[in-house]
């Protein structure tokens, strides 16, 4: 059985080797194999609100996503390494017929999470005091509520602990951005003489600014909206033939909803010139592995390309 660490992570920070014009240097932060079933920036984010939970006493999480979401997969794995019940609280009601064929979802009912669907208009009110207290009568009061995405001040104290003092090295420090705890957590562990690049993943998501600015007070940092490939897991042919070369030519395998996008627009940025010459790129792999298989199910029945290594992750 495979247990769960958070701390003295051995984190191997990877250079491409890719044509990139002007001196260009591009490295890649594998926080995807920080652990095998909770990893990249979702076992940061989990390991203070673990703590804070069994602190309080607590013997379940409760937590909040989607279908495919990396967070509800990664707080199963990681309440049944430690032994702690998880609920997640899951968007559209239509989807509990679906546990047994939704690979995300399948896998934390083995990892003996409770599920419970919710229509898509409930969901919209899941942080309202009717809804939560809702929760608590259906739950019980001995439940810690942890947000959708993860995404509160403990994860961005934990997200921090992603760089180390020897990426100072780098200019650019880049990112995928889905609710903004990440980027929060790695701007304020950035070095003045460095700038964080965020790309949200969301469609219409200029919120995010307001809400990694709840985290931070520092200006080192902007966010790029222009490849979202037209929101949440939406992709097309480009990224899947982008992703798929870029595995056969480097080995690392990218997730097609976060990371893939921003490797994708770091390459697409660079041939426009948007980087100065020689800069140094480091860019932060936050896992999500475990969404290929979803994606790959829903264009196999669509006759589209698929990524060709989900069956090697």
């Amino acid at each position: 059985m495979e247990t769960l660490r958070f701390d003295n992570l051995q984190i191997e920070n990877q250079q491409v080797h890719l044509p990139l014009p002007d001196g260009i240097q591009l490295t890649i932060k594998r926080e995807d194999k920080n652990h095998p079933l909770v990893s990249g920036n979702k076992l940061r984010k989990l390991k203070y609100n673990i703590q804070q939970a069994l602190a309080e006493g607590k013997d379940t999480i409760l937590t909040f996503g989607g279908a495919y979401s990396n967070h509800i997969a990664a707080t199963a794995a990681a309440g049944n390494l430690m032994g702690i019940k998880t609920i997640g609280v899951i968007r559209g009601d239509e989807l509990e017929c679906e546990i047994d064929v939704n690979p995300t979802l399948k896998f934390c009912k083995s990892c003996g999470m409770q599920l419970f669907f919710v229509s898509r208009s409930d969901y919209r009110n899941k942080t309202s005091p009717q809804f939560l207290e809702m929760l608590v009568n259906r739950f019980g009061s001995n439940i810690y509520i942890a947000p959708e995405g993860g995404t509160n001040a403990l994860a961005v104290k934990g997200t921090a602990e992603i760089l180390t003092p020897q990426d100072s090295t780098f200019d650019v420090i880049c990112t995928a951005v889905g609710t903004g705890g990440t980027i929060a957590g790695i701007i304020e562990a950035s070095e003045p003489h460095q700038t964080v690049i965020g790309f949200p993943a969301l469609k219409g998501a200029d919120f995010l600014e307001n809400v990694i600015r709840q985290y931070t007070y520092k200006t080192n940092w902007h966010l790029v909206y222009d490849y979202n490939f037209g929101g949440y897991a939406k992709v097309n042919d480009e990224l899947i033939d982008f992703l798929n070369d870029f595995n056969n030519s480097t080995g690392i395998p990218l997730d097609p909803i976060y990371v893939g996008k921003m490797i994708f627009a770091i390459f697409a940025l660079a041939s426009k010139g948007y980087f100065a010459p020689n800069t140094k790129i480091l860019a932060i792999h936050t896992g999500g592995l475990q969404g290929i298989k979803g994606i790959n199910k829903k264009r196999k029945a669509k006759q589209k390309i698929i990524l060709n290594y989900d069956e090697t992750i």
